[in-house]
């Protein structure tokens, strides 16, 4: 058993830290120009499992140009949920072309599942609201897309 202490320490501290620092909003993800129209977007891109599970987690305000981009390797129902966001976010499903697929309003800290009506790629998160504001729906393109194949 002595000789699993310093195993089991060490997994404790990884786990903790682990949890500490994922109360923390992400910061350093690289960045993607996309646009709506004339309107341009700076988003952060999550491309890993990791960096797409924190998403916007725990971040307490955003610029009103700024989204968070979520990539995926390839074209699936994605579903998104909200537990420990705290800004009303829409979700933009948007398949490989730049063509919004649906749009979904969600609420801050819920776990309801919002999902894609057809197979995506490519989830852009804005403030709720941002793509009403722009005359945006299902259907309607968003340019950048094509380069990030």
């Amino acid at each position: 058993m002595n000789c699993l202490r310093p195993l089991l320490a060490a997994l404790l501290l990884t786990c903790v830290g682990s949890a500490m620092s994922q109360e923390q909003p992400q910061s350093g993800l690289p960045r993607v120009k996309l646009t709506a129209g004339m309107h341009l977007i700076d988003a952060q891109v999550a491309q890993t499992p990791e960096q797409r599970q924190i998403g916007l987690m725990h971040r307490e305000n955003m610029p009103t140009q700024e989204g968070m981009l979520f990539v995926f390797e390839q074209p699936a129902t994605q579903c998104f949920w909200m537990k420990n966001t705290l800004l009303p976010l829409t979700a933009a499903f948007v398949a490989e072309d730049g063509r919004i697929v649906n749009l979904v309003d969600m609420k801050p800290q819920t776990t309801d599942s919002h999902c894609s009506t057809e197979p995506v790629r490519f989830v852009l998160e804005m403030n709720q609201g941002w793509f009403a504001k722009r005359g945006m729906a299902a259907g309607s393109r968003l340019g950048g897309f094509q380069a990030r194949k």
